[in-house]
């Protein structure tokens, strides 16, 4: 008889225990009275949960008990809360967060403390009559099941008192005592995020009954590439092969056969195979403790040797992303499905390069830290991902989804799953796989000395386990990372005599990862990490997240030309999101906090610092203002300007083999998780800041940079980008022109550069050939910066704005624009541009066309409705000059206003 699996997802209902009442047994172990709850008490009877999976703030909110914690200072406020023919049947818990106690039918069959993995129980079904006295319960016709949640920060201060307290981090960044309970990280207060220690069941519970049982299966998917000689393709010989381990729990003596079947994505039956299982099963351990199920293993159940019969699978940009399903049925002795298991898989190589580097760079000669698939080197641009939201169960598969989307449309390929959160849903990691994105998975350890006495081991080795085993046959799948800054924290720190969890990042993960994934993932023992006794911060060796920008020593954004390193895992500046996500917070607070220093803007602003950190990029940069709209803009500008800055100068050191001086460049943060000031590119409500588009157009297959080099007529230690008119004096100004393509052809294009002056009607426009070479950037001109004769102390070219744009001479289309401007913004004055959009509506998305008589920075695109689907925007935050007509493509317009903003007209206005 097949397994039968329910989801326990109906009749569930909750209550806060009484402060008075903290005696065991439990009085509420009987099957609840689901009339004794009203709106006013939820202590003294039970309510109906309203969703499921859920958590105590959900249900809270949904009751009408708490306030949106998302809203003014209400996140104060709910912190404040106190703490039949089958013959075996399996309770499985997806995620319980985090310390709990679970009864059936009044017995106590699991003590949980790990919100990061899967629990189980398993009843025999056979033995149904033994009294509960002897701790086994017994089905009923009606059966209860109890999860009694207590305070996990109660038991994380309990740990600390008996190992220790530790440091956890910047002060901001919640208690330290939370290094001791496998919760996420960021509940305890990050510096994005609330304070919201969440409980309850938050991940779906199963109840499945059955004689024989699928557990696992393991698809071993090899590509062995053929033509070593063939150089970089996106069609190169191979051999794919797959191998099969299962395993399986249960009645041993049912397990007789299994079929396995291969379909291509469209669903059409591939390959098939019936494999006879005699004698070829081993015992391998199940779950400890009470309830524990049987489990044997069945290993190379089959080797289909399927050569070119496959497709490769791709990260986007460089193919297809082609998958297979691999599903698995397994039969008892008359041919009868006893239970099935299938994944969905991919062909592909994936390597982690750390290689001697031919020549040195400005940091020195070192290793690579580069990714290889398929033999193609890739140079990664990503971005960091948090949690989605502080309520996780208010998170759909939709959700997922989109904002993978919204990651792969601006031009990425990569995203971080950062190493304070949790492992994120099934649905997640199947969406990277087919839109292409890779994944580079931290575990769950962040800013902190986590303990390794035994008890922590072992329950950070069965989470470890579990997540491998689900993540492994993904073929997005990159990298394994064994922590977020621990190694980092404790070199900053200096007064850290030991990091006890090295017996974690070096021993146990690295362990788990090689014994369970095969092709074997690549496994990195921390980010950063790198170089001699750890140095975190060598650019020469491993990763390094680069925070003295904003952070650390606080240097002008323009500095990231020399910030760079092998990899760059973090990096980023803050802005405010925009109007619409401010006013969520604000609500109907009084006109009078509507500035940038109320103390509701503080309330949702976690920066460390962030006030003079705000100060010294914006003061340096931009003119003050006390108008907030014009203020949240000047942020998102500043931070679409330095982000940009950085993919483009640390793209343009992808200098070719054996020059590969930064490989990748993955910015911190992708997303927020409620609405708040911070790294985020696009906010709480996805809506889009203008630096998700300037990222889109540094990771287009093909770039153009331009770096203004501004000489001084004195030594000095300002950024070379700026224009001085105080102690130093500007005595000339040199522009590089360089381009950066990801084709694997070279490309034969046409360079013409334009140059207007702000203050008069001077131009000057000139044409060049270049050739750019295959995935690697070509550095292709440098010149004195062309200028109007100089007619006062000035250098003329300070009002000067230089525009590259490349020509594609086969098909006469744009390859890529970019405009460079002078700088500080603060000392130019913005001519009215003559702006005009048109606005075409078309079925299928609308058209806006855009022109201008003088150029204009930073033009960005709006609306101001709050309801409704965001409107996709094919482009944004554009750069304009004269006799350069742009076009954006926007979806989900539905005759709404477009408004518009730029620099020197800050204040939204409608354009269309």
């Amino acid at each position: 008889m097949s397994a039968n699996v329910q989801y326990l997802s109906n009749n569930w209902a909750w209550k806060q225990r009484s402060a008075s009442n903290a005696v065991l047994p439990l009085d509420e172990l009987a099957l609840p009275d689901l009339t004794g709850g009203t709106e006013n008490s939820f202590v003294d009877g039970w309510l109906p949960a309203q969703t499921f999976p859920s958590e105590v703030h959900v249900e809270l909110l949904k009751a009408g008990r708490i306030e949106d914690s998302y809203i003014g200072f209400n996140e104060h406020k709910a912190a404040c809360i106190p703490p039949n023919g089958h013959t075996h049947a399996l309770l499985e818990f997806e995620g319980l967060d985090t310390v709990c106690d679970v009864y059936l039918n009044g017995t106590k069959i699991l003590a949980t403390s790990n919100q990061l993995r899967t629990y189980f129980y398993t009843l025999d079904l056979t033995n149904q009559d033994v009294s509960q006295s002897d701790g086994i319960p017994v089905l009923q016709e009606k059966n209860s099941l109890l999860l009694h949640f207590y305070s996990a920060k109660a038991y994380a201060k309990a740990e600390e008192a008996k190992y220790g307290k530790v440091r956890a981090g910047s002060v901001n960044l919640g208690d330290p005592s939370r290094v001791y309970l496998r919760k996420a990280q960021y509940d305890w207060r990050w510096d994005w995020g609330p304070e919201l220690l969440t409980c309850g069941p938050y991940r779906p519970i199963t109840f499945t009954t059955y004689s024989t049982r699928l557990v696992d299966i393991h698809t071993r998917a090899h590509v062995a590439l053929t033509d070593s000689r063939a150089g970089e393709s996106l069609t190169p010989t191979f051999n794919a092969s797959l191998r099969l381990d299962i395993t399986f729990a249960g009645s041993l003596e049912h397990a007789m056969q299994v079929k396995v079947i291969l379909r291509d994505g469209d669903g059409r039956e591939f390959r098939s195979e019936m494999v006879e299982l005699s004698g070829s099963a081993i015992q391998v351990g199940g779950e400890e403790g009470l309830g524990k199920e049987n489990q044997y293993e069945c290993k190379d159940v089959l080797h289909w040797v399927l050569g070119e019969e496959v497709e490769l699978w791709w990260p986007v940009g460089y193919g297809k992303q082609v998958l297979y399903e691999v599903e698995v049925a397994l039969l008892d002795q008359n041919a009868q499905i006893l239970s099935t298991f299938s994944k969905r898989i991919g062909f592909r190589t994936v390597e982690l390069v750390q290689a001697p580097l031919a020549e040195e760079d400005q940091h020195g000669k070192g290793t690579t830290f580069m990714f290889v698939v398929n033999a193609v080197r890739i140079f990664i641009g990503g971005s960091n991902w948090i949690p989605a939201s502080s309520l996780l169960t208010t998170l759909k598969p939709t959700h997922y989804k989109k904002w993978l989307e919204l990651l792969r449309d601006g031009g990425q390929n990569m995203v971080r799953l950062w190493g304070g959160g949790v492992y994120e849903p099934n649905e997640f990691y199947d969406a990277c796989d087919a839109l292409g994105i890779l994944v580079w998975q931290d575990f769950q350890f962040a800013c902190g000395v986590y303990p390794a006495h035994e008890e922590f081991l072992a329950t950070v080795k069965v989470e470890a386990e579990q997540n491998v085993r689900r993540l492994r046959h993904h073929p997005a799948l990159t990298l394994f990372c064994g922590n977020n800054e621990d190694y980092q924290q404790v070199l900053q720190w200096g007064d850290v005599p030991t990091l006890p969890a090295l017996e974690i990042y070096e021993s146990l993960l690295p362990a788990v990862v090689s014994a369970l994934s095969d092709p074997e993932i690549p496994y990195h023992r921390g980010s950063p990490y790198g170089g001699k006794g750890w140095d975190t911060a060598d650019p020469t060796i491993g990763d390094i997240h680069q925070w003295n920008v904003w952070a650390g020593k606080e240097l002008p954004w323009q500095e990231y030309g020399r910030l760079g390193g092998r990899f760059v895992s973090e990096f980023g500046i803050p802005s405010f999101p925009s109007m619409r996500t401010v006013s969520s917070w604000m609500d109907d607070a009084p006109k009078k906090e509507w500035h940038a220093q109320s103390k509701l803007m503080a309330q949702h602003t976690r920066a460390g610092s962030f006030e003079r950190r705000f100060a010294i990029v914006m003061n340096e940069n931009f003119r003050l203002t006390a108008d907030l709209e014009t203020h949240v803009y000047n942020t998102q500008i500043m931070q679409s300007e330095a982000v940009s800055l950085a993919y483009r100068v640390w793209r343009r050191e992808w200098r070719g083999k054996g020059k590969e001086y930064t490989s990748g460049v993955v910015v911190w943060q992708l997303n927020d998780c409620w609405p708040v000031v911070s790294w985020a590119i696009a906010d709480y409500f996805m809506r889009a800041k203008p630096v998700y588009y300037t990222i889109a157009r540094e990771l287009a297959p093909v770039i153009i940079g331009i770096s203004r080099i501004v000489q001084k007529n004195r030594d000095n230690d300002r950024p070379k980008q700026l224009y001085e008119f105080g102690a130093f004096q500007t005595v000339s100004a040199t522009l590089e022109i360089w381009s950066t393509s990801a084709s694997l052809q070279p490309i034969s294009a046409t360079l013409r550069l334009r140059f207007y002056d702000l203050n008069s009607s001077w131009t000057h426009t000139t044409f060049r050939a270049v050739q750019l070479l295959p995935n690697q950037s070509t550095e292709l001109l440098s010149f004195p910066c062309p200028a109007p004769e100089k007619t006062g102390l000035e250098h003329p070219s300070c009002t000067v704005v230089a525009n590259a744009t490349l020509i594609d001479d086969d098909m006469g289309k744009v390859l890529a624009r970019y405009t460079d401007w002078p700088q500080p913004y603060k000392f130019l004055e913005f001519p009215d541009p003559g702006l005009k959009v048109e606005l075409h509506v078309g079925e299928e998305g609308d058209k806006l066309v855009i022109t201008v008589e003088r150029p204009v920075k930073g033009l960005f695109f709006s609306i101001a409705e709050s309801d409704g689907e965001e409107p996709k925007w094919s482009d944004n935050a554009l750069d304009v000059v004269p006799n350069d007509t742009q076009t954006v493509m926007v979806r989900g317009l539905n005759g709404r206003k477009v408004f518009a903003a730029y620099l020197g007209k800050e204040l939204a206005f409608i354009v269309a």
